[in-house]
């Protein structure tokens, strides 16, 4: 399977690295702002996106003009981008996901689970903790988690405390730690009457992120189209 990768930061690296040691994949090209510009020499089989929200574009236009799976990692997305990955996803198959660790999709999944099961009896906080060099926040991740755990209440959100908040409501909370570096570390907390309920994932190398997001490259290949989700790759793979 030949792949082009749109961003060539920590994670482009990463993949290229995995990538150069699977017999199915074969880099074909990169695109950066720091490389040389990519001359289209080999058509890809599918595109990973891991640049940043300025970058989505290119890689939507190119996965439309080849007519292959695209797969997007980068987040801090706009609405609107979000939108644009739909309109895509009506053509190519398309995974837009904030985490492509297997052990994330399955903590997903069992927050939601926890979620529908406590009810509104639990207080939901989440805490999130990555490297210095991290740039936006809440990550993409706790974001994810908390929609898991809001299980479609629509609960008010915010982000940290500060000053005389009062009682607490019925909000979610999200608290966003940066430092060192730390690959990426999410708790989510249900927190009730004399009893707490934590679940947690810590990755201790982005290699994980690198290694699902190539698991799932390969998963879209031949898929028909649509945005599709880990949870589906999860679901097929029972």
């Amino acid at each position: 399977m030949k792949l082009l990768l749109n961003g060539y930061g920590r994670m482009g690296r990463m993949i290229e690295d995995i990538a150069s040691n699977d017999p199915e994949l074969e880099i074909v090209g990169k695109i950066d702002p720091l490389l040389p510009p990519w001359a289209g020499e080999q058509a890809p089989d599918g595109i990973l996106d891991f640049s940043l929200p300025e970058g989505l574009d290119t890689s939507l236009s190119l996965a439309k003009k080849y007519d292959c799976p695209l797969l997007v990692g980068t987040t801090g997305l706009t609405g609107e981008a979000r939108q644009k990955i739909r309109e895509l996803a009506r053509t190519v198959p398309v995974m837009a996901e904030a985490n492509y660790s297997l052990g994330v999709a399955v903590l997903k999944s069992a927050v939601c689970m926890a979620a529908r099961a406590l009810g509104e009896n639990f207080d939901i906080e989440i805490v999130e903790t990555h490297h210095r060099k991290k740039v936006d926040a809440p990550s993409g991740t706790a974001l994810m988690l908390k929609d898991a755990a809001d299980d479609g209440r629509n609960k008010p959100v915010i982000c940290g405390r500060q000053g005389r908040t009062g009682e607490r409501g019925s909000e979610i909370a999200i608290h966003a730690l940066r430092g060192g570096t730390v690959a990426g570390e999410h708790s989510v907390m249900f927190l009730g009457d004399s009893e707490t309920l934590e679940f947690r994932h810590f990755a201790e190398s982005r290699r994980i992120f690198a290694l699902g997001a190539l698991k799932a490259i390969k998963w879209l290949s031949g898929k028909p189209a649509g945005l599709y989700t880990m949870d589906d790759l999860m679901e097929d793979n029972k």
